[in-house]
């Protein structure tokens, strides 16, 4: 019955010790892995929107209002969510940053950064998180296929596997079709809340 208790008091101070231990770690390292994360957005938000300095968070911004706004335009497998002002050195508005999260993906959900100037045009699109298929959907990553968005003022997106042409069209990735309709849906979102919600830009 001694050696029961014993063995008891001392799993129980194991436990005791382990369980102030993790919350030590914990402590030390949440702010620097905070801190990572929020360089690493910044560095999307920069990587999109060159012409800014700096990034405000849109504290007005309504999660359930912009998921209500992209139903209603028929975009039912995307969410916004976060919207920054990026500012130049003067602090003039020079245009957004819209974080979007596609659930259409084929390995799951992608999370992208749409840049758009104040005038409508996409600056960048920057892949924030992303698990699709290694050699098609994540050639999704690479420039070839970003780049088809980058310095565009349209009304929408839309991809083709037939090689036209225009602003609009975007190539879709050979033998990835449900990745490029994730990301091409996912940038059409972020213009959607921008014309709606943030000014609209001009597409003349």
């Amino acid at each position: 019955m001694n050696k029961i208790v014993k063995n008891t008091l001392i799993l129980t101070a194991i436990t005791v010790v382990a369980g102030l231990l993790l919350g030590v770690v914990y402590g030390v390292t949440k702010d620097p892995i905070a801190k990572a994360q929020e360089e690493a957005k910044q560095e999307a938000f920069r990587s999109v929107l060159s012409d800014a300095e700096t990034f405000e968070s849109d504290t007005e911004f309504d999660a359930d209002a912009a998921s209500a706004l992209l139903k209603e335009n028929g975009y039912t497998s995307d969410d916004i969510s976060e919207v920054a002002e990026g500012k130049d050195a003067s602090g003039e508005t020079v245009g957004y940053v819209v974080n979007v999260t596609s659930h259409e993906g084929y390995g799951g959900d992608i999370d992208i950064s749409v840049g758009i100037r104040e005038d409508g045009t996409v600056t960048g699109i920057e892949m924030l998180s992303i698990s699709e298929t290694a050699g098609l959907g994540m050639k999704a990553k690479e420039a070839d296929f970003k780049d088809q968005f980058k310095d565009k003022n349209v009304e929408k997106f839309t991809y083709t596997k037939t090689g036209e042409s225009g602003d609009d069209m975007i190539d879709a990735i050979s033998g990835a079709t449900i990745t490029t309709n994730a990301v091409t849906n996912a940038v059409d979102s972020a213009l959607v809340y921008f014309q709606n919600e943030l000014g609209g830009g001009s597409n003349e």
